[in-house]
């Protein structure tokens, strides 16, 4: 079977569904003929991604960016859940915030992205099986591959699909981050964690925690620089709840990594943790953020899925 490009036009703050005639022609050069499906509504990839891969078809390329990705996978992760394990992952980036593609080592030019899919080589991803709490109320589960947190991370996602991109996508992130902070709050946060079988429980005060099988999100922000995407655990990084100044240097250290060896800030490991917010009055402002979408709240049980996605990317 041809490759499926599941396309977002609407990623990139729509950019994507305007040039991507223009980017047929390169990509054919070097995949040959593809099959081209263009998202429709919010969550439509899922569902277009579910069916490629029950369908039997080998390689599915998600279009876009992150969310894109995300919801790619989600699609993937349900065949799997119904015994389709086959389809292979891959990824052409055109979206505001890159940051799998940053982990996964994936150059970001449309040749370099074609020609990865193109080898046919592939290498082990795990992803993370997460239930929720949606904005509505109520429970549902999904998938993530690169980070999930709580807290400041949501909200701030909320504010870049309402901000221009006009003038640079990281630039997006930042004005955002800045009003996000501004409107945080500090969450107590009880958190059940367990590893290979052994769990402990605490409480964390934070603005911000992560659970990240990637190292970046945010457009670049390093938020576990230890991170590898197919080592079999979680890292877990708490920013703490520092009053807003100092926490916003810290979070600046996230672009090299060094925020790591900040006293505010905390990192364990797990392979299961679940999130209650105990504080249910920060609630408004303490949201998921889910591979660069904002999809629900706490409470959330996650449980890590090992090597469950073959992605075509280079070995790290």
């Amino acid at each position: 079977m041809r490759p499926l490009l599941i396309v977002n036009p609407q990623s990139s703050g729509g950019k994507t569904g305007k040039i991507f005639d223009g980017m047929l022609a390169p990509i054919r050069r070097i995949l040959g003929e593809v099959d081209v499906a263009r998202t429709e509504r919010a969550r439509h990839a899922v569902d277009l991604a579910r069916e490629a891969a029950l369908d039997g078809r080998e390689t599915v390329v998600a279009v876009g960016g992150d969310g894109s990705i995300n919801e790619v996978v989600n699609g993937l992760m349900q065949a799997r859940d119904r015994g389709a394990a086959g389809t292979r992952l891959g990824i052409i980036g055109a979206g505001t915030g890159g940051d799998l593609c940053r982990t996964l080592k994936l150059n970001r030019r449309l040749d370099r992205y074609c020609t990865a899919i193109a080898s046919g080589s592939a290498r082990p991803m795990d992803v993370g099986r997460f239930s929720y709490e949606t904005h509505g109320g109520e429970r549902a589960e999904a998938f993530f591959v690169n980070v999930l947190s709580a807290g400041m991370g949501g909200l701030v996602d909320q504010i870049v699909s309402q901000t221009s991109r006009a003038l640079g996508n990281t630039l997006a992130y930042t004005m955002a981050s800045l009003r996000g902070l501004a409107r945080s709050r500090v969450g107590r946060v009880r958190c059940v964690a367990a590893l290979r079988g052994e769990t402990r429980e605490l409480e964390l005060a934070t603005r911000n925690v992560a659970i990240c099988n990637g190292r970046f999100f945010g457009s670049g922000m390093q938020v576990a620089p230890m991170a590898r995407a197919d080592d079999g655990v979680f890292d877990v990084i708490d920013l703490g709840d520092a009053p807003p100044l100092r926490f916003a240097a810290v979070s600046t250290g996230m672009y090299t990594g060094s925020h790591i060896r900040h006293p505010d800030v905390r990192h364990f490991q797990c392979d299961r943790i679940e999130l209650t917010l105990l504080n249910r009055d920060v609630e408004p402002v303490f949201l998921l953020d889910v591979d660069g979408e904002p999809l629900g709240r706490l409470p959330i049980t996650v449980t890590l899925e090992p090597k469950a996605i073959q992605v075509l990317a280079p070995a790290d």
